[in-house]
């Protein structure tokens, strides 16, 4: 802990090193906020159509989200890799990890996305029971998962084009497929412009279109800007493929676990009560948005740090995560003092019922005084995926959210019934514990010794 200490203490960054953060981690903060502002559009179309259209949709969504997962993990070694190559200087070089990982989206995403849609039914069937719900369902999450292979790509893209510090072709990328995606929604929900009117299913279809329209756009921009860095150029070797894929793969096992353990909280406060349902929904929601500018920073990190390691600059690196760190924390503390008197009002915009408002009001305020802790744990457990430290990026975020928080939230929740306060008290300690564990391994540079 001491020297934990002491590596923070020096950690903000100075002006030159601030912009360089910045100037990765914005357009990455821009295009989350566009898929916000998607997200709020889609809900809104689709709850014209009735409740039944929103929950096909809602369900469809996570449960999207959950199958997905795995091969968003691709994007890991995609950015470790090519910032590792920037770094060493090997320009020429640094889109053969974005070759291999387009290669691995292939190959992964045909076969997993044809075994997903031939086990939609008895998913639905699994997480509802109302017949309407999974008769609009079903082909909704069909259609969603039959983008996953564009899914699989656009992530690797996502993780180049951060790597080589040129995240404004992500954000570009993103607006125009956001767009598109508004405007076929418009068309294919409601049959506008002469097309027929597909509903819930229409809402989905937009989707699968704007990701593949996405995917199109990312190779047209990547044959623009990076041909004469190896883009389609070379394909890795054997070996090489193998390497991308063990790195790749506690991510991708990362993302899995976080999902479904999300999943799992939502299952274990149903065993408390419907008012602490719909409170947690609100609490998660704005959990998600608040990290939105963290999230930016940390993939920051992961660039930083592995470019430092390519010069063989193992203090430069270390630097690099104790900077973003900082930088998060701050960001943490100032929403912490926004959000604590604040916390009733904003609740009371979204609860209408009271009761359900004082059930979610001292968690949100204790959710508000570890988010600098929670920051923190993000950006430095990205900042051992740049250094290649996957592996045990992925374990601290299993043990922390599957061995400790999912079983006392259970037994504080539903057994012990100190219902959705309790629960909320173990997040905080779960929170805080993830967050001195990358701390305490950051700070013990085992990394450093890790070849890619």
């Amino acid at each position: 802990m001491t020297s934990l200490t002491a590596h923070f203490g020096n950690a903000f960054p100075d002006r030159g090193r601030r912009k360089m953060i910045w100037a990765i981690a914005l357009p990455i903060m821009g295009g989350m906020m566009s898929q916000n502002v998607l997200n709020l559009v889609d809900i809104g179309m689709v709850g014209r159509l009735g409740d039944s259209a929103l929950a096909a949709t809602g369900i469809g969504s996570f449960s999207n989200y959950l199958a997905i997962s795995f091969i968003i993990g691709l994007s890991a070694g995609v950015q470790a890799l090519a910032a590792r190559r920037l770094g060493e200087g090997r320009d020429s070089e640094t889109a053969i990890p974005l070759n291999g990982g387009l290669l691995l989206a292939l190959m992964i995403g045909i076969p997993l996305c044809i075994a997903l849609i031939l086990l939609t039914p008895f998913a639905f069937n699994f997480l509802t029971g109302d017949p309407e719900v999974r008769e609009l369902g079903i082909p909704y999450l069909q259609i969603r998962i039959a983008s996953m292979i564009a899914v699989g790509m656009n992530f690797s893209f996502r993780g180049y084009w951060s790597a080589i510090h040129l995240t404004g072709i992500y954000l570009r990328t993103l607006l125009i497929m956001h767009a598109i995606n508004i405007f076929l929604n418009w068309v294919l929900i409601f049959g506008n412009l002469g097309a027929p009117e597909l509903g819930v299913f229409g809402a989905g279809l937009a989707t699968t279109i704007s990701l593949y329209i996405g995917t199109s756009l990312y190779f047209f921009f990547a044959i623009r800007h990076a041909s004469d860095k190896g883009f389609l150029h070379g394909i890795p070797s054997r070996n090489t493929l193998w390497q991308q894929l063990r790195l790749s793969l506690p991510a991708s096992l990362q993302q899995v676990f976080f999902s479904a353990g999300l999943v799992t909280l939502v299952w274990i406060v149903g065993r408390i009560g419907t008012a602490e349902v719909a409170a947690i929904n609100i609490l998660m929601t704005f959990h998600i948005t608040a990290m939105l500018p963290a999230f930016g920073i940390a993939l920051a990190a992961t660039t930083l740090v592995g470019n430092a390691l390519g010069r063989g600059d193992v203090d430069d690196a270390a630097a690099w995560g104790w900077n973003c760190t900082a930088l998060t924390f701050i960001y943490g503390a100032v929403l912490s003092l926004l959000l604590i008197p604040l916390a009733y009002p904003i609740l009371g915009l979204f609860l209408t019922n009271p009761e359900t408002r004082q059930l979610a009001h001292i968690p949100m305020v204790l959710w508000a005084l570890m988010i600098s802790f929670d920051t923190a744990g993000m950006v430095l457990m990205n900042a051992l995926i740049g250094a290649g430290d996957t592996r045990r990026s992925m374990w601290i975020s299993i043990f922390w959210q599957w061995a400790f928080f999912l079983p006392l939230a259970y037994l504080v929740g539903p057994v012990l019934g100190f219902g959705l306060l309790g629960v909320w008290i173990i997040n905080g300690f779960y929170r805080v514990g993830q967050a001195i564990s990358c701390g305490t391994q950051w700070a013990g540079r085992k990394w450093a010794h890790i070849k890619i």
